[in-house]
């Protein structure tokens, strides 16, 4: 699966803040820190007040915060949505 990405899609309730592919994503949810890599479970969690990591493809990586939503992982696609996000 290391040879597979992520489609990602952070989105604040007002409007859409980063989408695209990457190869790892780090969020703090209201049960600890995960990370997700392609091929990771279908998941639904409460997002923590925090920073999202995303590490593209390229290997650089973008840093959010975001608050008050949830995370959902489904077939390779990250879903964020948060009341308040923004790149850091």
């Amino acid at each position: 699966m290391a040879d597979k990405n992520l489609r990602v899609e952070l989105v604040a309730a007002d409007r859409a803040v980063w989408s695209g592919d990457a190869k790892m994503v780090i969020a703090k949810t209201v049960e600890g820190e995960i990370g997700l890599l392609a091929g990771h479970e279908p998941m639904l969690a409460i997002l923590g007040s925090g920073e999202v990591r995303i590490t593209l493809p390229t290997g650089e990586s973008i840093k959010a915060t975001a608050a008050d939503g949830f995370l959902s992982v489904e077939h390779d696609v990250v879903t964020i949505v948060a009341r308040d996000a923004q790149l850091a």
